[in-house]
C-alpha cells in the first residue's frame, strides 16, 4: 500500500504547525537519494546533525574513502579534514533543501551543524568556530548549533548579531531556556543597530525531551512508591510544555513586538531527543504529546517511520496543559527529586557525550588519513 493511499499522519502533523526535521545526515543518504525521498514523500523540511551522527557515518562503509584519499594527498591535517568532510555533507544537504527554504520563506529547508562541543565552556572559541562554519558552508539555509551552556549564551548573542542563524542545542532547564531566548533578543537588537537585515536571521531553541525522562525515571524507580510510579514518563513532556508556555510569553512581549515590526522572526522551540528510550512507552509519545504551532520536531528515522505508521495525532496537545505540567514538576519536588539538579546533570552529561563523540570522530578521521597515506606510499 502506498503512502498516498494511507492516512498521511506526517502531513497532518505538518498541518498542525509542526516542522518535521530529520535527526540524521550522512553522505550515503545524500548520494542514494534517500534524503530527497524523505523530503518528497515524508514531509521532511529540515535536517539536524551532531558529532555522534557524524562519527557513526564516518565509521561505516566507504562513502568517504575518495575524499579522505584526496585530503591525505593534499597534506590536510585532522582538523582540516574533519571540517572539510562535515561541511561538504551539510552544504550538499543545504542545496538539496534549497527549494524548501525558498517555498517557506526561509523558515524551513534548514540544515544544522554543530561547533566543536569541546568548546562549549569557551564563548570566544565558540563564536570563532561558528564564524568558520558559517563561512565554510556558505549557504543561507545553514544553522550553526551552539550548546546552551552558561558560557554559550554570549556566543549565541554574538552570532545572531552578526547575522548567523543559530540552532541553540542541549537545553534542559526552563531558566536556561528563558536565558537563551533573552540572548536571541539581545543579538537581534545588536544586529538591528549594526544594520543587519533581521529578516535573514532564523533561530531555534532545541529542548531535549526523552533524556529528561531517562534520568527522572531512574530516580522515581529508586523510590519505589506508588506516587513515584505515577510520575514515570511524564517529566520530559511536562518540561517541554512549560517551555512552550515561556515561548508564548516571551514572543508576545513589547520588547519582541518592536523587533517583529523590524522584520525579526520568532525563535521556534525545537523538540530534540524524541526517540523513546524506554520500550514501555509508545514509540511516538514525544511527537504526539508535543504538537503545537510554530515548533520543530526532530526525529531519527525510526521515530519518523513510527509516526507515519501509527501515531495518534489529536491536534494541539500543548496549549491548555500548563497547569497540569507544572503539577508534574511540583510532584517531583514533593518526592524529594530536585528537578534543577536533574537538568544541571543532563547538561553536563550532554556536553561530555558530544565531546566524546567529537573525539571519536577525530580519531576515526585520523586513522583514515593515516591509512590513506600508508596505501599511497
Amino acid at each position: 500500500m502506498t503512502e498516498s493511499s494511507t492516512t498521511d499522519r506526517l502531513g497532518e502533523l505538518s498541518r498542525c504547525g509542526v516542522s518535521i526535521w530529520l535527526d540524521d545526515l550522512s553522505r550515503g543518504r545524500l548520494t542514494s537519494g534517500g534524503l530527497a525521498r524523505l523530503v518528497r514523500d515524508r514531509h521532511v523540511v529540515g535536517v539536524t546533525t551532531n558529532p555522534t551522527i557524524f562519527a557513526g557515518a564516518l565509521a561505516k562503509g566507504e562513502d568517504y574513502d575518495e575524499q579522505v584519499r584526496a585530503l591525505a594527498a593534499g597534506g590536510a591535517d585532522t582538523d582540516e579534514a574533519v571540517l572539510s568532510i562535515t561541511t561538504d555533507d551539510v552544504r550538499d544537504a543545504c542545496d538539496l533543501l534549497a527549494d524548501v527554504y525558498a517555498a517557506t520563506g526561509g523558515q524551513d529547508g534548514r540544515v544544522s551543524i554543530e561547533v566543536d562541543p569541546r568548546l562549549a565552556r569557551d564563548a570566544e572559541a565558540t563564536i570563532e568556530a561558528a564564524r568558520a562554519l558559517w563561512a565554510t558552508v556558505d549557504r543561507p539555509n545553514l544553522m550553526v548549533k551552539i550548546p546552551a551552556t552558561a558560557e554559550g549564551l554570549a556566543a549565541i548573542s554574538q552570532a545572531i548579531s552578526e547575522g548567523i542563524s543559530v540552532n541553540v542545542t542541549l537545553i534542559f532547564a526552563l531558566d536556561r531556556y528563558r536565558a537563551v531566548a533573552a540572548a536571541y533578543l539581545d543579538g537581534l537588537e545588536r544586529a538591528q543597530r549594526a544594520g543587519v537585515d533581521l529578516g535573514t536571521i532564523r533561530s531555534v531553541a532545541s529542548f531535549f525531551v526523552s533524556r529528561v525522562d531517562t534520568e527522572v525515571d531512574k530516580r522515581l524507580d529508586a523510590l519505589g512508591t506508588e506516587a513515584a510510579a505515577g510520575l514515570r514518563g511524564r517529566a520530559g513532556v511536562a518540561n517541554a510544555r512549560l517551555a512552550y508556555q515561556a515561548f508564548e510569553e516571551i514572543f508576545s512581549s513589547p520588547r519582541w513586538a518592536e523587533l517583529a515590526d523590524a522584520g525579526a522572526h520568532v525563535q521556534r522551540p525545537l523538540w530534540a531527543s524524541t526517540g523513546v528510550k524506554d520500550p514501555a512507552y509508545p514509540d511516538t509519545m514525544y511527537v504526539e504529546e508535543l504538537v503545537a504551532p510554530d515548533v520543530v520536531s526532530t526525529m531519527p528515522e525510526p521515530t519518523l517511520d513510527a509516526v507515519a505508521d501509527h501515531a495518534n495525532l489529536r491536534g494541539d496537545t500543548v496549549r491548555g496543559t500548563y497547569e497540569a505540567a507544572a503539577e508534574v514538576l511540583d510532584g517531583l519536588e514533593r518526592l524529594g527529586i530536585s528537578f534543577p539538579e536533574v537538568t544541571d546533570l543532563l547538561e553536563t552529561e550532554g556536553v561530555a557525550k558530544f565531546a566524546a563523540s567529537w573525539e571519536e570522530l577525530v580519531q576515526t578521521v585520523t586513522a583514515a588519513l593515516d591509512g590513506a597515506r600508508a596505501v599511497a606510499r
